[in-house]
């Protein structure tokens, strides 16, 4: 993961996620968000004001599709 270089000033009541969702499309990269501001991770949600660092991340392309089960292997 590579800082970007661009950064992100939060708005009260966002979280990790809402960013996540907002930047990259997805709320599965804040955990990404979470390693490169660690100083942040322990907020639930932010008050406004705070700047986050965005990293580099390799989005798929929504013509990339992702298999996920109808049924849970184990469930089969």
């Amino acid at each position: 993961m590579v800082d970007s270089g661009f950064r992100w000033i939060a708005a009260a009541g966002e979280t990790f996620d809402s960013v996540a969702l907002s930047v990259y499309g997805y709320e599965r990269y804040a955990a990404e968000l979470l390693n490169a501001n660690p100083s942040l991770c322990e907020r639930l949600t932010f008050s406004g004001g705070e700047i986050l660092v965005l990293p580099s991340i390799s989005v798929p392309d929504e013509s990339e599709t992702i298999y996920t089960p109808a049924i849970a292997p184990w469930k089969e």
